[in-house]
């Protein structure tokens, strides 16, 4: 059987398993079973078994259930819930104040945690029965949730920005460093958005009376702003400044991080054993879950190589005659296309490998080209039909709000991320600064 037929079949078997409802890591191992059989023979299992022990011996990996325990932790210390309460009080006098709260604790949250489930759920939990309350619409309000929280994943620390690290060969501190200026850019045009649109439209996001906001002073509310932001601050100084200032790897700096997390949930007095064992377990079945995926996926890719799929891949993308800028275009579509039926850890662990290589044969430096990569990968959930933000928004609405209206209030952010992609192809800078900056290596 041909490479071509082969390369074929494989992603016809991907798309028919996950249409079938399988788990994305079932199907991953599945196919590289079958499919060497069909191609190479049984001989390249010893090479396959070889790319997962590899992977598995990777000393990055160790950050994922750190950041994971870190997010877990991080929810149930309260300091979500205080600082929201802090920025309400500040901004609820401002047309649209709470929409821009709701961008800022996205963001103390995604640099805090890496993980979008805790995000979301903390943030559809305090900040949508407030605006449905406060008669803000709930398209927007559903579009700020869902595209605020899923910042977790692009703003470091961030566990996708640790397995592009480790399946690229790219620092993860670089990622990081690159990663934060398209993170703050996205941030800053969604917050740009809602303040254009409620200033011409100010029903959409209606001031907070003075009544409802109590007697409380500015200086008063101010200071209460700059407690609850304070151990925050420290922790992310503590995760990332030890990163960018090479006192720690990322491995270690994730430790750091669970630890100071951990101090925060004393501090706050939320501790109990049944809190912290819940913690654990939860960091425990999502881990599993993730290098059972990177498991499959690397025995997908093994086998993928072996037929000559990115071979033939990269072939068929010369033959179109696009040149590397149509070439880079295609895969981001492709990207985009995907996460309407994968979430991100599929389609990083599926196409990095195939695409990268492409990538760097077209002139294209891999460290950007990763970056946009990520910040395309911000669609893959707000992206109908199964699109993740939209469906843990739904789990935690209030009563009246409708998946319809979360469907229909992420359009809007799909369209700014986009445009924040743009921006990042036009102005390469803004990936590529910090990492030149703080990293020697880099220059």
């Amino acid at each position: 059987m041909s490479g071509e037929l082969l390369t074929v079949l494989m992603f016809a078997g991907l798309l028919v398993g996950l249409l079938m409802g399988h788990p994305l890591a079932f199907v991953l191992g599945g196919l590289a079973l079958i499919f060497a059989y069909l191609g190479p023979g049984p001989q390249v299992f010893g090479i396959i078994i070889n790319r997962i022990y590899s992977q598995m011996d990777n000393y990055i990996l160790i950050a994922v259930p750190m950041f994971i325990l870190m997010a877990r932790l991080l929810s149930d210390s309260g300091v979500t819930e205080n600082m929201f309460h802090a920025l309400r009080l500040m901004l609820g006098r401002v047309r649209g104040g709470l929409l821009f709260a709701t961008i800022a604790i996205s963001v103390v949250l995604a640099a805090t945690t890496g993980v979008i489930g805790a995000s979301m759920t903390v943030m559809g939990v305090l900040a949508l029965p407030s605006m449905v309350k406060y008669g803000y619409q709930k398209e927007l309000s559903t579009g700020v949730i869902a595209a605020g929280g899923s910042l977790g994943i692009l703003i470091p620390p961030s566990i996708m920005l640790v397995i592009l690290g480790s399946y690229a060969q790219i620092s993860v501190g670089q990622l990081f460093a690159a990663a934060l200026g398209p993170g703050l850019l996205l941030a800053g045009l969604y917050a740009l958005y809602c303040g254009v649109l409620t200033f011409f439209r100010p029903d959409l996001g209606p001031p907070v009376s003075e009544d409802e906001l109590g007697q409380t002073n500015r200086a008063e509310i101010l200071k209460l702003v700059i407690k609850m932001a304070f151990p925050p601050i420290v922790l992310v100084i503590g995760v990332m400044g030890s990163i960018f200032a090479g006192w720690a790897t990322t491995t270690e700096a994730a430790s750091v991080g669970a630890f100071l997390t951990f101090l925060m949930v004393i501090a706050y007095g939320k501790f109990s054993w049944s809190m912290l064992q819940d913690a654990v377990s939860a960091t425990a079945r999502t881990t599993s879950m993730v290098l059972f995926v990177i498991v499959g996926a690397t025995a997908f890719t093994g086998v993928f190589v072996a037929i000559g799929g990115t071979r033939i891949v990269s072939g068929y993308l010369d033959g179109l005659g696009l040149g590397p800028w149509g070439v880079f275009f295609l895969m981001m579509l492709i990207v985009f296309l995907l996460g309407m039926f994968l979430d991100w850890l599929g389609i990083v662990l599926i196409c990095l490998p195939i695409f990268l290589p492409i990538a760097t044969a077209n002139g294209f430096e891999p460290l950007w080209f990763v970056m946009m990569t990520a910040i395309v990968l911000q669609t893959s959930f707000l992206t109908p039909p199964f699109g993740y933000a939209l469906f843990y928004l739904e789990g935690v609405a209030p009563p009246g709000v409708t998946l319809g209206h979360i469907y229909r209030g992420v359009i809007p952010f799909i369209i700014l991320i986009i445009i924040g992609s743009g921006l990042c192809i036009i102005f390469p800078q803004i990936i590529t600064w910090l990492p030149t900056v703080i990293f020697s290596s880099y220059r």
